[in-house]
């Protein structure tokens, strides 16, 4: 697969990429993917509407014959790919993308699970030039195949789970499709919650903004969302819980928090803005600069044993120094 990268991304100024026409054979790391996903994978830069170009007009072809942009790949099929034109990164205004490793919490022929902190995007994309994946890639040049399993808010820590194998990354959607994996996140929220435990069901509708913002609120004609709330601790103003999903929309855990008055302390969009101001003044106590949102426990089959493997993320520093700060602010008893 790098090999075939690098003989399409052949760029001089906006040359042809490859003067020659391509021919790769697909492994397993490959198989199952349709070959419009393929082909924009392996020909980063190249615009979209020129790989479908080439895809309708029969240029690529696979095992001789033609097919077309839902074609999925078969282990042993022969792939002939056109020369396709690629711009300069100097053209295009990216970024170079840093070799950068993130702590590993789990690693083996099948997964690699890593702690992401908080800041860091799981993927480039919407005004962001590379997260964690891009950065990956870079860092393991000998990976012939690394996905992204699930994703992860920008502005939330923990648990971030790939995919070394195809039949992994299947596998582990299987059981995200199925609602199976037991999801765990710590959420400190303004305000004191009243119940130890206590579930969440409210749709949810995704939308945008006038400006492209992507936004999320709780809307009748919206999907069925479902979160456990769990007590873990009370201090004055605030609440540590653990919320368990259930099911897994985008911006759930903020957005169900936020409609049910306790939104998430550091929270941007959806939460209390003057609050998120104080907490993150250089003298405040207590005091926090980022949303306090971790993916703390994930539990689910390994794809190729078969065993429950349960991986547990610790709580960032700074986090840990926030709760300290509201546990000092107690009355002594």
């Amino acid at each position: 697969m790098n090999e075939l990268r690098h003989q399409i991304e052949k760029p001089a100024d906006v040359a042809p990429a490859s003067p020659e026409v391509a021919y790769v054979t697909i492994d397993e790391g490959s198989e199952g993917q349709r070959i419009d996903n393929f082909l924009l994978k392996v020909a980063k830069g190249v615009p979209k509407s020129h790989i479908y170009r080439v895809l309708r007009s029969g240029e690529v072809r696979v095992n001789k014959g033609r097919i077309d942009a839902t074609y999925r790949l078969q282990s042993g099929d022969v792939v002939r790919i056109p020369p396709m034109r690629v711009a300069t990164p100097s053209q295009s205004g990216a970024q170079p993308v840093p070799a950068s490793e993130f702590p590993v919490l789990f690693e083996d022929a099948q997964l690699l699970v890593v702690n992401k902190p908080a800041g860091v995007a799981v993927h480039g994309g919407s005004g962001v030039a590379f997260g964690v994946i891009e950065q990956l890639r870079q860092a393991r040049p000998q990976a012939k195949f690394l996905e992204l399993v699930h994703r992860l808010d920008r502005e939330t820590s923990g648990i971030l789970v790939l995919a070394k194998k195809r039949s992994a990354l299947v596998h582990l959607h299987e059981q995200i499709r199925g609602n199976s994996m037991d999801k765990r996140y710590f959420a400190c929220v303004a305000g004191e919650f009243p119940n130890n435990r206590q579930h969440v069901k409210l749709p949810l509708y995704k939308y945008t903004t006038p400006d492209g913002e992507r936004r999320v609120r709780v809307q009748a004609d919206g999907l069925a969302s479902h979160t456990v709330f769990n007590r873990i601790e009370a201090f004055p103003g605030f609440t540590l819980l653990e919320a368990e999903l259930k099911t897994g929309r985008t911006h759930q855990i903020r957005v169900h928090l936020a409609h049910s008055g306790f939104p998430i302390v550091g929270d941007e969009k959806y939460g209390d803005f003057p609050l998120n101001k104080s907490l993150a003044r250089s003298a405040a106590n207590p005091g926090i600069r980022r949303m306090f949102l971790h993916a703390h426990r994930l539990v689910f089959v390994h794809p190729a044993t078969g065993q429950t493997l349960a991986v547990e993320a610790p709580l960032p520093d700074e986090c840990v120094g926030f709760l300290q700060q509201l546990r000092q602010l107690r009355a002594p008893e």
